[in-house]
């Protein structure tokens, strides 16, 4: 299940729901929770930084694969690695840290694995997480 959505200022909401409405969803309210959390992340930063004004696109899907349920984020706007981005210091308190990276950090404590690649001039994002 792929969708496009162009142009994706003020869509964010509209973007999770129609991942969060796919049939490879599962059932259980505690992946959902995991789920829509990490879907929350990925769509709110590709919203807010991928392109100037959300003048842009997002290519959005989902699979079932062997067991595992595919998050795939898909855009043309500036070139970001999240997984580049240092894991936020979490044993200091929330006014000693830094701001930013603890959405991300929490993707990769709740999903099982996470990609990222730049082809073609595309940011491309995967997360995967055993169902």
């Amino acid at each position: 299940m792929e969708k496009r959505f162009d142009p994706i200022k003020n869509k964010t909401g509209d973007i999770i729901e129609y991942l969060m409405e796919s049939p490879d969803i599962p059932e259980n309210e505690s992946l959902k929770f995991k789920i829509r959390l990490c879907i929350e992340e990925a769509v709110e930063n590709i919203v807010s930084y991928a392109y100037e004004n959300g003048q842009g696109y997002v290519v959005v899907g989902t699979a079932v694969n062997n067991g595992r349920l595919v998050l795939s984020f898909r855009d043309e706007g500036v070139p970001f690695n999240p997984l580049e981005k240092d894991d936020p210091d979490i044993t200091v308190s929330a006014e000693e840290r830094q701001i930013g990276g603890l959405g991300i950090f929490i993707c990769k404590q709740m999903m099982d694995k996470i990609t990222y690649t730049f082809e073609h001039g595309c940011n491309n994002l995967q997360m995967e997480l055993s169902i």
